[in-house]
């Protein structure tokens, strides 16, 4: 089953309060673009995500607010601010790293919350059954070209019928592999 693989490049989620504590009193996100996944948008608006070392400006904010802050970077990019992060799936955060995020209004310490995202499938539940996998099971991807073909392991499949169909891989993934856009399961 061929799948579409999409490059999930450094960004941040913020729960409402930590939205107004970044922008002011009763802000809300602005739409730049809506993203693969069904209610998912990257914002326009920006933070700088500020490590032990140095800082990354201009960090995207996707919406909409969530429960709990998240900041999800690279390998690269956790390491060059001196941020020791864990691979994780997107919301367990629980003893994940810290870091300050800095905005136009205000700025936010984080005591965890920063991870580095395991690469993962999102699919619904009839692609799911179709590729006979099921929420939680562990595949390994082929994806792609140009002399750059790599075999992705570890990877997570997430079953929801809120999903679209979509694997996501960070920066440091994606340049390994050549900026690959489609991939196949493989067991």
């Amino acid at each position: 089953m061929n799948i579409l693989v999409e490059t999930s490049a450094r960004h941040v989620h913020v729960t409402e309060a930590d939205l107004e504590t970044l922008f002011g009193k009763g802000y809300q996100l602005t739409v730049k673009k809506e993203l693969s996944q069904p209610g998912q948008y990257a914002s326009n608006e920006r933070v700088t995500v500020v490590g032990p070392k140095k800082e990354l400006a201009n960090v995207s904010i996707l919406g909409p607010c969530r429960s709990a802050t998240q900041v999800e970077l690279s390998m690269t990019d956790a390491r060059s601010i001196g941020i020791v992060a864990p691979v994780r799936e997107s919301g367990d955060v629980v003893g994940s790293a810290g870091c300050k995020l800095v905005g136009p209004a205000g700025e936010v310490e984080i005591g965890e919350g920063v991870i580095i995202a395991k690469r993962h499938i999102h699919m619904t539940p009839a692609d799911a059954a179709a590729a006979g996998v099921a929420d939680k099971d562990i595949v390994k991807v082929v994806t792609g070209g140009n002399g750059r073909k790599l075999v992705f392991d570890d990877v997570v499949i997430r079953v929801s019928e809120k999903f679209a169909t979509a694997m996501h891989i960070d920066t440091d993934e994606s340049n390994a592999a050549g900026g690959p856009n489609s991939g196949e399961i493989i067991k």
